[in-house]
């Protein structure tokens, strides 16, 4: 091999990692699926995540599945809840279910460590529970035996309070 073949060979070398490199920080694919999705960012904003350690997959796809059930999110808010060391795809699918919950509740029940997702079912699904029957004897022999149900459905806004 001469020395001009072997000079080709490493210059496409360099070309095939610096267009990795490229295309790994601006992840152009995820930009277009967003854009076609009617989801507006940016590739700056894309670039920008990679840098402070957020994974633009999650918040875009997020954003997409906020977007078509008609949510209003921002990437800034999605973002934020990440690097706080949030669930980000818990918040939106809470946010999905048709209850008033805006995203700073959500947001702040997730970070207070209970499950948005969970708490939002059982307000909307209440849970019932049933007692283990309990036997009592009266003093002239009669006895008792007495079950219970009870009907436990989550308050979204104590929830939010006790957070």
């Amino acid at each position: 091999m001469t020395m001009e073949g072997f000079g080709i060979w490493v210059i496409a070398f360099v070309a095939l990692v610096l267009l990795w490199f490229i295309l790994y920080f601006i992840p152009i694919g995820l930009w277009f699926s967003a854009l076609v999705s009617g989801v507006r960012i940016s590739l700056l904003q894309l670039v920008l995540m990679r840098f402070r350690k957020v994974p633009p997959s999650v918040i875009v796809n997020q954003m997409i599945a906020g977007t078509k059930a008609g949510l209003h999110l921002t990437s800034n808010d999605l973002e934020a809840h990440f690097l706080a060391g949030g669930n980000v795809p818990n918040v939106v699918t809470a946010q999905k279910a048709n209850i008033t919950l805006d995203f700073r509740m959500a947001a702040a029940i997730d970070l207070a460590g209970r499950n948005v997702a969970e708490a939002v079912q059982m307000s909307v699904n209440p849970k019932v529970i049933n007692t283990p029957p309990v036997a009592a004897v009266a003093k002239d022999g009669i006895q008792l035996i007495a079950k219970a149900r009870v009907t436990v459905r989550a308050n979204i806004k104590q929830l939010v309070g006790g957070a």
